[in-house]
C-alpha cells in the first residue's frame, strides 16, 4: 500500500481463480466496508472500474436524471 495523501491509497490486490478479489483492509476501515454489506461495482470501457458500497451509489443516483 502506498499512502498518497490523508485520505488516499494505492494498494494492488489479484484476481482469484473464480474471478473475486479481496478488498483491501484499508479501503474496508476507510469506507466502512463490512461482512454482508452489498458493493457496486461500476464500469466505463475508457475509465475503468469503481467499486462502492451500495448506500452511497443510490444516494448519488438519487441525483443523476
Amino acid at each position: 500500500m502506498k499512502k498518497i495523501k490523508k485520505n488516499r491509497f494505492i494498494v494492488s490486490t489479484k484476481v482469484g481463480s473464480k474471478g473475486q478479489i479481496v478488498i483491501p483492509i484499508e479501503a474496508r476501515k476507510m469506507f466502512n466496508i463490512n461482512p454482508g454489506d452489498t458493493v457496486m461495482v461500476l464500469g466505463d470501457i475508457n475509465r475503468g472500474l469503481a467499486i462502492m458500497k451500495d448506500e452511497i451509489f443510490y444516494k448519488v443516483a438519487k441525483f443523476i436524471k
